[in-house]
């Protein structure tokens, strides 16, 4: 056995100037500068951090559980109180959502997160909502019968909850707070949050079912109530997740969170309620990105941010913590080869748990394209529990703590948000930001980049822009018949009405409605109580003021063009009993052609587009018979730069000749021959640098699949 280690003699220190000089020598020549990454934020990805980054750092010597809370809002972590197993429980029949939410809780869930359909979010009942929205992705909640009946056997107070309303929590809260009363529980003893976003909500969707002044008047009286008789409830929310599945930065997601936050601390002071009240009584949400280390990095930097924020408003410090629930992104799910998503969301998931957030729901990999089912949604629970029962995160305070890179990108990433937090102040604060169209610009700004480089697959969907799977077997997507659900809502919504006298509870809501006082709140659940649906609540409360416009954030998946063009070519392929092929004119031996054959039939299968394979010609003559033979319509020329200059003038002029209509694309970008082999008649170039999304769509519509 060898000697024993000593690290001080056997590892010498090592300058930073050394590594770089090392660096330098094993590059060749080549830029430094291309070890360093270029983000979405505007920071400069460095490869080597050292601790000497610390320096200059104002919050690296503060604790778990202190302001201004990077480290995490308890000072013991996730040790005393790990993060909550969040699932969004989507079910929109009231019995059906019942038995979901048992089987949940019963499974490893420790948070009932419920999630109401558009038209009850919007504060509409059955009979006047529609197809496209009762029961659309969300529970269907119009009565108290449905509150028991999808609350039956479920004490609400013994887990945390979570339910987010839409623009006003009004009406919703009454029917839980009602369900609550009735069934002998105490609202004292509610945690979680019950909250309404019209920020978020507008610059979601670009419009509210009410004006602002009357949503923030149920946001006060909410609160009042809340800080009455349910003191662990958090009434406010602030939903950044459409700025990133916008395609938005990190930087975009926390200056967004930071000015919507900052507003409804204005809103409620000016309706009496100080911020050590409205601050304790907000939480806020992220959806999670990819970026594993900016993903750490964004929720601290939010903290840190918002701790400032609290504090300019007279917050005391416990007030000052951010609480964070956070879901994994739509943004980067795919609908081809969905089984990765499993994947994505497993490393999204260990970045909000390393940041320290509160809460997460993690998405089936199915979620994107139907009502996920019970394997999909066992697999992202399990995610849950498989990082704190086997990586053990519960057992750590800050992991990300004392890593050199990360506490540098969290100040990094702070002082950015900051500054654009402060441009979107400095236009009169988020609604009126919102109203001159700023943060949406912002954020299409890097949509935009994104969706360039997504093109390019220099951003890529593994299964999707890259490395497909043509033998992937199709999920099935059971049809909902949304008419017959809605008759059926319908129907119990009249059946909850009968009998029922209801119009002197509703006329004391409406004297309450814009008082913004608990009077509101005790009289929505007295209605509620009395018979009064989610509907006639929030009529009665909403007023007949203006509702606000504005231009909606364009929330979207980076995918979607990719996928777009491989289900045309699959329908194309349906319709006439095979994909349309294209010729491959292998030039030489294998060795010669094999790695750019290979590359280009990978390019192609991504729109789902098949190719001719041979094992190459040794001939002109030979490789254009077999061209035309095969009876393709377009045709890609694989061999090797060197070889290019005897081979592609003499090939493509032979083909066309005998074809004029055959597409002739040149694997490889030999630029000095360019202009030559463009005059020969080639078509398109196919590289690692093409613009993948351009070149496959025009190939589709060559051979007339789009």
């Amino acid at each position: 056995m060898g000697s024993t280690l000593d690290i001080l003699k056997d590892f010498p220190p090592v300058t930073k100037e050394e590594w770089r000089a090392k660096v330098e020598a094993d590059l060749k020549g080549k830029p430094f500068e291309k070890l360093i990454k270029k983000t979405y934020e505007g920071i400069d990805i460095q490869p080597l951090y050292l601790q000497e980054d610390l320096e200059g750092l104002a919050y690296v010597d503060s604790q778990p559980g202190e302001a201004p809370f990077v480290r995490g809002i308890r000072a013991s972590g996730a040790v005393s109180m790990p993060w909550q197993v969040s699932q969004e429980l989507r079910s929109a029949d009231p019995a059906e959502w019942n038995k979901t939410a048992k089987h949940a809780l019963q499974k490893g869930q420790t948070s009932l997160n419920i999630v109401l359909d558009e038209a009850t979010q919007n504060g509409f009942d059955a009979d006047n909502a529609t197809a496209e929205t009762a029961g659309r992705d969300g529970l269907s909640l119009n009565t108290l019968a449905d509150a028991e009946l999808a609350f039956r056997d479920i004490d609400l107070t013994a887990q945390e909850c979570r339910l987010a309303t839409g623009p006003s929590g009004l009406a919703a809260t009454a029917l839980l707070a009602a369900r609550i009363q009735a069934a002998g529980q105490d609202t004292a003893k509610l945690r979680g949050s019950i909250s309404a976003d019209p920020l978020g909500t507008l610059a979601r969707t670009g419009t509210l079912p009410l004006s602002l002044e009357r949503a923030y008047a149920h946001m006060a009286a909410l609160t009042r109530w809340a800080a009455a008789t349910a003191p662990n409830l958090r009434t406010i929310a602030v939903d950044a997740s459409a700025y990133q599945e916008s395609g938005g930065s990190a930087v975009q997601d926390i200056a967004s969170a930071l000015a919507t936050g900052a507003e409804y601390l204005r809103e409620l002071d000016k309706r009496g309620i100080a911020a050590e009240t409205a601050a304790r009584h907000i939480n806020f949400e992220f959806a999670i990105g990819s970026d594993l280390f900016m993903e750490i990095a964004k929720f601290r930097a939010a903290r840190l941010c918002w701790s400032q924020v609290v504090e300019s408003f007279g917050g005391s410090e416990p007030v000052r913590a951010m609480h964070i629930h956070a879901r994994t992104s739509r943004w980067n799910k795919t609908k081809v080869d969905p089984w990765v998503n499993m994947l994505r969301v497993s490393t999204e998931t260990l970045s909000a748990v390393a940041g320290g957030v509160d809460s997460i729901h993690v998405g089936p990999y199915d979620e994107i394209f139907r009502a996920p089912n019970e394997f999909s949604s066992r697999i992202a629970r399990n995610v849950h529990i498989v990082l704190r029962e086997e990586a053990h995160f519960d057992k750590v305070v800050d992991p990300a703590g004392g890593c050199w890179y990360v506490e540098q990108l969290t100040q990094q990433l702070a002082d950015r948000a900051w500054a654009l937090f402060q441009q979107i102040e400095g236009q009169g604060g988020m609604f009126k930001a919102l109203s001159a169209g700023f943060p949406q610009a912002q954020v299409a700004e890097v949509a935009a980049k994104r969706a360039k480089n997504v093109a390019t697959r220099t951003d890529r969907f593994v299964g999707t822009s890259m490395y497909p799977n043509l033998a992937e077997a199709k999920q099935i997507i059971e049809p909902i018949d949304h008419e017959a659900f809605l008759k059926t809502r319908k129907a119990a919504l009249a059946a909850a009405r009968k009998g029922q006298s209801r119009d002197a509870a509703l006329a004391e809501v409406g004297r309450q409605a814009d008082s913004g006082q608990e009077a509101l709140m005790t009289a929505a659940i007295a209605a509620a109580r009395a018979g009064a649906s989610l509907g006639e609540i929030f009529a009665a409360a909403r007023g007949q003021e203006a509702a606000p416009q504005v231009n909606r954030l364009r929330v979207h998946r980076g995918a979607e063009p990719f996928e777009r063009i491989r289900m045309a070519t699959e329908a194309w392929a349906e319709k006439h009993g095979g994909a349309p092929k294209i010729f491959m004119a292998n030039m030489g031996p294998i060795p010669q052609h094999k790695a750019r054959t290979d590359f280009s039939t990978a390019f192609l299968n991504v729109a789902a587009l098949a190719t001719i394979a041979n094992d190459g010609f040794p001939t002109i003559d030979e490789a254009v018979g077999a061209a035309l033979d095969s009876g393709a319509r377009a045709m890609v020329i694989c061999s090797t730069d060197d070889s290019y200059p005897e081979i592609v003038p003499e090939l493509t002029r032979k083909v066309k000749a005998a074809r004029p209509d055959m597409m002739v694309i040149l694997a490889g970008y030999p630029k000095d021959q360019i202009e030559a082999f463009k005059a020969a008649g080639v078509d398109e170039f196919l590289h690692v640098r093409a613009n993948a999304l351009d070149l496959l769509t025009k190939v589709q519509q060559h051979l007339e699949v789009i």
